[in-house]
């Protein structure tokens, strides 16, 4: 029964697959194995295009109802397993459809037993398939609403790239930043930054000038590279945004805010085709339908919860403790 415990976590980690297959934000080493899988390196044998929809793909022998006669055992075929990984997750990959191949037969073993004991008929049963039913609709509803979401047409992709041109400009940039100093409430540092980008204006290396930077700010540290590679609007700060309007060459002036004090060079300027773009902005037009509706279907609801129960914020939420 080893492999009870892999599905189980294996559903847990499918029914957030739903929505988003694999996170991006987790560490690898922290995943659980079915989603750090080499599926590059897996693939079903060549004979699988052989199995018929009716032939079996799993047999477990001695498991049957107990009006079933001789010999007692129970058949999966190609198609009965396929729905079922399809439904878990369309389009699994190989080693997720072997890991419920290899699971799948101590489910039912430990079901059937169950049943016999008459778990499923507890209340405790009914309570959580009660909300397993909710959990279950309510990830059916969001893969349908970003299915119908998906259908965007050429048009509506071309006229977003047509009204956010300004978007898919990319640029390529170099930046000076000053730190400021702790505590130093003078301008001095604003005089180094002016200093620095008189010497950008006059055509010197962005890199020994950072270093200047950090050497006027008495800063130890390795200094950070000032070139920003392709640059676009969305990845500068909002009061910095003005420097994507400079024309190739032209150094800004000196833009400073509660970081520091900030220096640009727009190096090269390029436009991204509409066919390179046309996946990234399908994706935001999708996103933003889906949030459109997901924002109507949770218009009409209001939730309030007892603070007598439950506390205020305040008091439900665990406390720091505080160092002595």
């Amino acid at each position: 029964m080893r492999s009870l415990p892999v599905f189980c976590l294996l559903v847990t980690a499918l029914s957030f697959g739903q929505q988003e297959q694999k996170p991006s934000d987790v560490p690898p080493e922290y995943q659980p194995p079915i989603l750090r899988d080499k599926d590059d390196q897996l693939a079903l044998p060549t004979s699988a295009a052989k199995v018929s929809p009716d032939m079996a793909v799993i047999t477990i022998k001695g498991l049957c109802d107990k009006s079933s006669a001789s010999p007692c055992q129970t058949v999966v075929t190609r198609a009965q397993f396929e729905k079922l990984t399809n439904a878990l997750l369309p389009n699994m990959k190989p080693s997720l459809q072997l890991q419920i191949a290899h699971a799948y037969p101590d489910l039912l073993e430990m079901a059937q037993a169950a049943e016999a004991r008459g778990v499923d008929k507890t209340a405790r049963f009914q309570e959580r398939i009660a909300f397993a039913r909710l959990q279950i609709l309510s990830q059916e509803l969001v893969r349908q609403i970003d299915e119908e979401s998906s259908q965007i047409s050429d048009k509506d992709i071309a006229d977003y790239y047509r009204d956010h041109a300004a978007d898919y400009q990319t640029v390529t940039m170099e930046r000076i930043f000053v730190p400021k100093q702790q505590g130093d409430s003078s301008d001095k540092m604003l005089r180094v930054a002016e200093e620095l980008r008189a010497k950008a204006v006059a055509g010197e290396d962005f890199m020994a000038l950072e270093k200047e930077a950090y050497e006027a700010a008495g800063m130890t540290q390795v200094p950070p590279n000032p070139s920003l590679g392709n640059v676009k609007s969305a990845s500068l700060p909002q009061n910095h945004a003005s420097v994507l309007g400079m024309k190739p060459g032209e150094v800004s002036q000196v833009l400073s805010d509660s970081t520091g004090h900030y220096v640009y060079k727009l190096d090269s300027r390029d436009a991204q085709s509409f066919d390179q773009a046309k996946n990234e902005i399908h994706k935001i037009l999708q996103n933003g339908r889906k949030e459109q509706i997901m924002q109507e279907l949770r218009r009409p609801f209001t939730t309030e919860l007892n603070p007598s129960y439950f506390g205020t914020r305040e008091t439900s939420e665990p406390k720091e403790s505080k160092s002595k």
